[in-house]
């Protein structure tokens, strides 16, 4: 029998969670480790020994030696992926060193913003406003090939958005409120504006803290909540993830 083969890993914590979800699901990576693993377990590696290391950017950790991995993975974050803020800078700088090594890189949500702005791309607010809870969103025929479905349903949690992609990016799919919902370049890059690592309990606290402050009205936090529990292809996506990053190189 082979010996599973070793990937390495490096996932950039771009924001902590609530303090809720910290206590019972940990930290970012912690969360991610958990969504990568149930991606082996549904059929998106074989034979393969995941080598995870995390990194908080925001609080200024040390970014890991790019010489010793195979990808990278970016997370959500509440911080607005447009900004210029010092530690966002040197994750851009990052992105691109990553990119020109030749490192594939994962993005979700804050991340799939941050890699398409790295490269190229722009980033703002988006003018559909805030896409939260599980929604539908249509996939692009280059996301259907990719992905094996004509539709995905996904958490999000957003009000910035991807409006134009890097030069020869392509886009995975489109919803009513937001147009570029993930990007692909082949053997390099593949990013999601959703959260496919959200559980409702993840959800349901970010919608419960930000009622509570006021950013979500009534009719949002009610009509967001309803839809929390319903279900989503998060697995089916880590998964995906797992199929990008190891397919082979041309």
């Amino acid at each position: 029998m082979n010996a599973p083969r070793a990937y390495r890993i490096a996932i950039l914590e771009c924001d902590t969670p609530v303090p809720a979800v910290v206590a019972r699901q940990g930290t970012y990576g912690d969360i991610f480790k958990k969504f990568l693993d149930r991606g082996v377990a549904a059929g998106g590696a074989a034979s393969v020994e995941s080598h995870i290391v995390t990194c908080n950017v925001v609080l200024g950790e040390e970014y890991p030696n790019l010489d010793g991995l195979d990808a990278l993975l970016l997370t959500g974050s509440k911080h607005d992926s447009f900004a210029d803020e010092p530690w966002i800078l040197g994750l851009l700088d990052y992105v691109r060193s990553a990119h020109q090594k030749g490192k594939r890189m994962v993005g979700i949500c804050f991340g799939h913003q941050i890699i398409c702005r790295a490269l190229g791309g722009k980033v703002q607010r988006s003018p559909g406003g805030w896409e939260v809870s599980v929604c539908k969103f249509d996939l692009t025929d280059v996301g259907q090939k990719l992905l094996g479905k004509k539709e995905m349903s996904l958490h999000q949690m957003h009000r910035d958005a991807v409006l134009e992609l890097p030069p020869n990016f392509q886009n995975l799919g489109s919803s009513d409120r937001c147009a570029i919902q993930g990007s692909y370049l082949p053997d390099q890059i593949l990013t999601v504006q959703a959260h496919p690592e959200f559980s409702d309990f993840i959800m349901s606290e970010i919608l419960s803290m930000r009622h509570a402050q006021g950013i979500f009205s009534d009719d949002l936090y009610k009509d967001a909540s309803e839809r929390s529990t319903l279900p989503h292809d998060g697995d089916f996506f880590s998964a995906s993830v797992w199929k990008f990053l190891l397919e082979p190189s041309p």
